[in-house]
């Protein structure tokens, strides 16, 4: 497999020195040659999904879990930089019936020893930002299917490096949305394919949601957050509220994003925080951190409808993931489910009423497997929904429901919006990622297992 390293660490050499004299690429590049669309790809079937895990820290143990519970996927290979960490997987993996998985520890680069081995074809990264695209793009480089945390990508480059080695090598390479498959998300997505609410036009979204005390316990490797708070501003995790609506939306699928504009509040939350928890001396208190409290962005798509994303971490605010989406004849708006139908837009409709939308718009993915979702749990079960989908399509050889170009367009709000920050609220083009794909693409259907 030394080919494959001496091919990555080229692409990635000369990868950086391009983003270095292009700086935020907008402009679509030449398609590599060879390469080709990636939109509904269909790669052969699988018989079995053998899954390499790179990071059990946070998210990864409950997800190495909720594996071991799905027929036909089996976990063979775990990676961390700790070797407790692997060890504690390795020991659930073992405790929910099936052979001890195999364990690479103790350097950041060893995760190519897994990405290399031959009985690995899905990897599935759950490690700091930084490292997502280089994972992601060694995996690739070795034949393997990805799927990636969230964001999938930290910069527009990154983005672009993604879709040129997925359109190359033709694998999937998913990110990791869990909220798309989350139940009122898919309920919405329901009623917007069965023309409930009408002609879509606007949608409210967000990802708010007070973490301060998480952010300053030391259990982030090298406090990779706070650290990138400290330099940049912005929204850094808007996939989570703009996922599902992209799905309504039909974006990169008969829409697409055009332009954005972002404005946000100074850093107040965590200095206070700091110093009214640690002490007045405490050094992080003294640090002036990029990222306010509050960002705001706005979109703009091709067909004229628009996007309002809201993201804070550092406020004593009550979770939301805000999740409205509003048409010509209704709007869906969650914490708390709430619809409003013609002709009484005035008005939310009564609980008796949402209970019967419910009932009969549930989505067939929480129809057939809903309440299995809920015993494996993670976030109420959409963690379980998405990898059960994600394992139903590899085992068939169908379509993945988000492809690399959905991953890199929610994603790559995250220079972008630092970028109209920065030029105090101006408007900035967003990258057409698909190269023009999305004129023919097809909406997202209501999928099944």
């Amino acid at each position: 497999m030394e080919q494959p390293r001496r091919d990555f660490l080229k692409t990635l050499a000369c990868s950086t020195a391009a983003t270095a004299l292009a700086g935020c690429q907008t402009a679509a590049p030449a398609r590599s040659q060879g390469a080709g669309p990636v939109f509904g790809l269909k790669a052969p079937a699988l018989d079995e999904v053998r899954v390499g895990f790179i990071g059990v820290g946070h998210r990864g143990p409950a997800a190495v879990r909720r594996l071991s519970r799905i027929s036909k996927a089996k976990v063979v290979a775990l990676c961390d930089v700790f070797e407790a960490r692997v060890a504690k997987s390795q020991f659930d993996v073992v405790a929910a019936g099936h052979p001890k998985p195999a364990g690479y520890f103790g350097s950041e680069h060893i995760f190519k020893k897994l990405c290399e081995r031959p009985d690995v074809n899905l990897v599935y990264v759950c490690t700091p930002w930084e490292w997502h695209v280089p994972m992601a793009l060694y995996a690739m480089q070795c034949g393997k299917h990805v799927v990636v945390e969230v964001p999938i990508a930290m910069t527009v480059a990154d983005c672009w490096k993604l879709v040129d080695m997925a359109e190359r090598t033709r694998l999937h390479c998913m990110m990791l949305e869990n909220c798309c498959y989350g139940e009122d998300e898919l309920f919405a997505l329901t009623l917007a394919r069965h023309g409930v609410l009408g002609e879509l036009v606007h949608g409210d979204c967000g990802y708010i949601h007070e973490l301060r005390a998480g952010l300053l316990d030391n259990t982030y490797y090298k406090n990779y957050p706070l650290e990138f708070f400290r330099r940049h501003a912005g929204n850094s995790y808007p996939t989570h509220g703009l996922g599902p609506l992209c799905q309504y939306m039909g974006i990169n699928r008969g829409d697409r994003f055009e332009r954005l504009v972002s404005m946000e509040s100074a850093e107040f939350g965590l200095t206070s925080y700091i110093k009214e928890r640690f002490g007045p001396n405490d050094p992080r208190g003294q640090v002036r951190y990029a990222a306010g409290d509050m960002n705001t962005t706005v979109v703009r798509t091709a067909r004229g409808r628009t996007i309002m994303i809201q993201y804070g971490r550092y406020s004593p605010r009550p979770y939301t993931r805000i999740n409205l989406i509003s048409g010509t004849k209704g709007t869906l708006c969650s914490y708390p489910l709430r619809v409003a139908l013609s002709p009484r837009w005035h008005d939310w409709v009564d609980e008796k009423t949402l209970a019967e939308l419910k009932a009969r718009f549930t989505h067939p993915l929480w129809q057939k497997v809903g309440e299995l979702a809920k015993k494996a749990g993670g976030h109420g079960g959409m963690d379980f929904l998405m990898e059960y989908r994600l394992c139903h399509c590899l085992l068939n050889g169908l379509p993945l429901d988000h492809s690399v170009y959905d991953g890199v367009t929610w994603s790559a709000l995250v220079e972008l919006t630092e970028q109209s920050v920065k030029q105090d609220g101006s408007s900035v083009t967003i990258p057409d990622f698909t190269r023009g794909g999305w004129q023919t693409a097809e909406p997202l259907g209501l999928v099944e297992v």
